[in-house]
């Protein structure tokens, strides 16, 4: 092996770790849920996406135990191949029907979505106008096209309508964004968002992975929230957060773009097709969500619960909705420290920051789910008042 390379990855792993620390996977020995199991004791679990609770839902469960029996684990083809099932299919309309597009064609992640959406529709006559807070994976996936890219300052609407009339020698115009911004918890300005693509002929894509399930009366996401049904171009998202927590993503639009997808994009034809089991529990999963409108209320209105607990506790809460809620704690490890406090109170949570976060924008995200009890919340809202004593002299 090249001793350089060695040597250089080795001293960068030795200043990540005086500097930002090292990251050491969490082995959790029970089934997600509102507590998990870890190193031999039971915490109440503020760390997941399972927004809805329907990780441990019977229901969900039992379609998945149904559909390995019958159909086996995996499929060990991709979808041109041998790999599509009836279910795949199935999946793809009842995702459509949600959120209201034409079509929806399935991936193995709303990553690898995200990765083949850019590159399969545009060419270098393009420009991609896209959020600085955007997901990662929209990031690289943007990146990976051949279209030319700008960054507009978060929600910054100024700014990308300057960006927007600047880009008018471009073929197509693209605004990305996402839905709800995974770290802060915010929302994106939607009708703006969707103004402005109509007055620049632009499209208009959202990853909606922390929206749909969670937002709107029947969940379908961002655009309902705002009763803008219909008016996003391309929607991406996940199945693997609030829509069961298995795994795989989508893109829903207009159906030339999804079959388009289907021709060409890379993720789709060069991976293996969602396991049969996964897409199942996901399709029962979206027949719950929009059936079960109370569970969202649930949410709601303990995530608002929780949100008020914090702020009368003396944390820098910013305003919000939605049940990722960001509690900044701004002074180098105070974040981890607090972190570190409530994990020896019972509640776990995790501690964000560079190069998650700028420097100077640390926080502990702590996400509510409908199936948490009062017990729960008000178990983690007295640990965060305990924690406070870890600041004492900050």
């Amino acid at each position: 092996m090249n001793v350089t390379l060695l040597h250089r990855l080795r001293t960068e792993l030795d200043q990540r770790s005086v500097t930002t620390g090292l990251r050491r996977d969490l082995v959790v020995s029970s089934p997600q849920g509102p507590t998990l199991g870890v190193d031999g004791e039971t915490l109440v679990n503020f760390a997941a996406n399972d927004y809805l609770g329907l990780a441990e839902h019977p229901d969900v469960l039992d379609a998945a135990q149904r559909a390995l029996r019958e159909m086996g684990l995996g499929v060990s083809a991709g979808r041109v191949l041998c790999g599509t099932r009836a279910v795949h299919g199935e999946l793809e309309a009842a995702i459509a029907e949600l959120v209201g597009a034409d079509d929806a064609v399935l991936y193995g992640s709303c990553f690898d979505a995200n990765l083949g959406l850019f590159d399969a529709l545009l060419g270098p006559q393009d420009v991609v106008l896209s959020d600085a807070l955007n997901h990662a994976s929209l990031i690289d996936g943007i990146r990976l096209s051949r279209a030319e890219r700008h960054v507009f300052a978060h929600a910054d609407l100024d700014e990308l309508e300057r960006r927007l009339a600047e880009s008018a020698h471009a073929r197509h115009r693209l605004i990305v964004t996402d839905g709800v911004f995974s770290m802060d918890g915010d929302i994106a300005a939607l009708p703006q968002l969707s103004e402005l693509a109509q007055r620049y002929d632009a499209v208009l894509v959202v990853d909606d992975s922390h929206a749909t399930g969670v937002l709107g009366a029947t969940g379908a996401g961002t655009a309902e929230h705002f009763g803008l049904a219909g008016r996003v171009d391309v929607l991406t998202g996940t199945l693997g957060k609030a829509l069961g927590g298995g795994a795989g993503g989508f893109v829903a639009g207009p159906r030339a773009i999804v079959e388009t997808l289907r021709q060409v994009s890379r993720p789709y034809i060069f991976t293996n097709a969602m396991a049969p089991t996964l897409a199942v529990a996901a399709l029962t999963a979206i027949r719950i969500a929009r059936a079960r409108p109370d569970l969202r209320e649930r949410l709601a209105a303990k995530t608002t619960w929780l949100r008020g607990a914090l702020r009368d506790l003396g944390y820098d809460v910013p305003p919000g909705e939605h049940p990722i809620i960001p509690v900044m704690l701004r002074e180098g490890s105070a974040a981890r420290d607090v972190a570190a406090a409530l994990r020896r109170d019972g509640v776990l949570v995790f501690a964000l920051s560079h190069p998650v976060v700028p420097v100077g924008e640390e926080r502990i995200r702590v996400q509510v789910s409908a199936a948490h009890t009062a017990d729960q919340l008000e178990h983690a809202a007295a640990a965060f008042g305990r924690a406070r004593s870890v600041l004492v002299g900050r």
